[in-house]
């Protein structure tokens, strides 16, 4: 059987699926070739992250394929639904990458509290020659610590940012539809742990009472956070999305940061990919990651190693 990694797959995964008896080919199709080049090439499954979208047209007209897989979370970019009723499997990897989004989640925050984003900008252009200037202008950053720290979608993702906020000794509040309460198990190197349990609350909790918010939640219709939601929260909040673009108002956004309401932004997402606004990009009170939340080493070996992992499950036992 044949496997097409359109957007690649590990090292690692490739070893598990070659040993298992499978071919995997990591030629990158583009879209709108996709479709033929299964076809031709009577591939089984589709593996693909977030830039191959594999919609009804791909589902309707390639027979072969018995498996899709989505190497991350998020499965926006694929029709599940209409995939499964046609006999299809479709797979995903959401607890490989949780790790490494929340650690982004918190270069971002960190950069925003001592302004690392601004300063590595300027640093470089003008640190010889107006040091002292550049130092008073970055002198009134503020500690993570004892602060309040809002999480929206309290899914794998959102229970690993919450670890490493007790961690840091940051209050942690929630919110999710679909999750009550959940104990986050906080682990130390030396096998100590203790486990924390939060219960979510309304989400205009999390607006009025976070000092800075994290957003982990699927796309949807229409923002979660614009002008309104602004309005409610804390003076000099600081905001955080690396789940998915077009989620937060960007220009309601950029209102927020220039009128002081919002202190800074951190944004791995954008609402227009993979040509974002400019008046995003050259914020100086935004930082910024080109869609690398997931991006790490660790996690990428753990994703393909999941995935071959459930793809050599089910087709085994299909034989």
């Amino acid at each position: 059987m044949k496997i097409l990694a359109n957007d690649g797959i590990s090292k690692s995964g490739i070893i598990a699926l070659e040993d298992a008896g499978f071919e995997v080919i990591t030629t990158k199709v583009a879209q709108e070739q996709v479709a033929n080049y299964i076809n031709t090439n009577n591939i089984n499954v589709l593996l693909v992250r977030s830039a191959t979208k594999v919609r009804k047209d791909i589902i309707d007209n390639c027979p072969s394929l018995k498996i899709i897989g989505r190497g991350g979370v998020g499965m926006d970019n694929i029709d599940v639904e209409y995939a499964r009723e046609k006999g299809i499997h479709v797979i995903n990897t959401p607890a490989a990458s949780s790790d490494s989004v929340a650690e982004l989640v918190f270069a971002h925050l960190f950069s925003g509290v001592r302004f690392l984003h601004d300063s590595n900008r300027l640093m470089p252009l003008e640190g010889d020659i107006n040091f002292e200037i550049l130092k008073k202008a970055y002198a009134a950053g503020v500690e993570l610590r004892g602060k309040t720290l809002g999480i929206i979608g309290f899914g794998k993702i959102g229970k690993s940012v919450a670890r490493i906020a007790l961690g840091l000794g940051m209050k942690v509040i929630a919110s999710d539809k679909f999750v009550g309460k959940a104990e986050i198990r906080v682990d130390f190197y030396n096998n100590q742990f203790i486990n924390v349990e939060i219960t979510t609350e309304p989400i205009e909790d999390i607006f009025k009472h976070a000092d800075f918010i994290t957003l982990h939640v699927p796309a949807q219709e229409g923002y979660l956070i614009s002008k309104d939601q602004f309005e409610v929260m804390k003076d000099g909040v600081g905001i955080v999305n690396a789940s998915r673009g077009g989620i937060i108002d960007e220009v309601a956004l950029v209102d927020a940061l220039d009128s002081g309401k919002v202190s800074f932004a951190g944004l791995d997402v954008f609402e227009d990919e993979p040509k974002p606004a400019v008046q995003v990009l050259m914020n100086p009170k935004i930082s910024l990651t080109p869609h690398i939340g997931a991006a790490t080493l660790e996690a990428q070996d753990r994703i393909g190693t999941e995935l071959a992992e459930q793809i050599i499950s089910i087709l085994k036992t299909e034989k």
